[in-house]
């Protein structure tokens, strides 16, 4: 009885290799490609961030009004609330954008992947693009004191950086895109509740898909032994 060679294509063992490799140069290509240390946490700690300004964003406002509905109109509190409104803006972001660095870096040193690399640097640079350019629209809606769109731009044009910078890191960072994108478009319709579409799109969807995200692709795998 012959024994069949295991370098022959129908031997299991050669299957298991070579889908093996396949594996292996699938892996070392979608490194090569693809940002992939993108980390869960990221988005979770982005969401809870903007969950946080949202909450005394509220408290601004409601301060504001009262003291609208006790007083009146007066220039100098609107341009006090446009300045503490844009600070806190400022700072909920530098939050976002450190704690997800920090989750971010931490995920590509488990996985000895560099933070900073080719891949990195197309992802940001096809990210800033749709975001300069949102930035720049909204200020020049707030130069002619338009506030009722910001809510609605910042969404759509941040939609349109997430799905413009999927195609270098995971794919399904898209979807969000796709998401924030039609919650700005709902907003459009809907401008004296921006504060709570912002949350959502901000706080609640970035939590939505960094679970998941986490989930997917970082969850420990669980070892039966045990």
């Amino acid at each position: 009885m012959s024994r069949q060679n295991p370098l022959q294509p129908g031997h299991p063992s050669g299957q298991r290799e070579t889908l093996q490799e396949i594996s292996d140069i699938k892996r070392i290509m979608e490194r090569s490609s693809r940002f992939i240390s993108l980390s869960g946490l990221s988005g979770i700690a982005a969401g809870l961030c903007a969950l946080t300004g949202a909450y005394f964003a509220n408290n601004i406002l409601n301060d504001y009004f009262f003291e609208y509905n006790h007083d009146g109109y007066i220039d100098e509190k609107f341009e006090s609330l446009k300045i503490n409104l844009l600070i806190l803006a400022g700072i909920v972001l530098a939050a976002a954008l450190i704690l997800s660095f920090l989750f971010t870096w931490r995920r590509a040193k488990q996985n000895h992947l560099p933070v900073w690399d080719f891949t990195a640097r197309k992802l940001i640079w096809n990210i800033l693009i749709p975001l300069i350019s949102g930035g720049l629209f909204i200020l020049a809606m707030l130069q002619f004191d338009e506030w009722r769109f910001v809510t609605p731009s910042c969404l759509i044009f941040y939609g349109l950086a997430l799905i413009n910078g999927s195609k270098y890191t995971l794919t399904d960072i898209r979807y969000l895109g796709y998401f924030e994108i039609t919650l700005g478009l709902v907003n459009t319709q809907f401008t004296g509740y921006s504060l709570y579409f912002w949350a959502v799109g901000f706080g609640i969807l970035h939590i939505i898909y960094g679970v998941l995200m986490w989930w997917k692709y970082e969850k420990p795998p669980v070892d039966l032994k045990e």
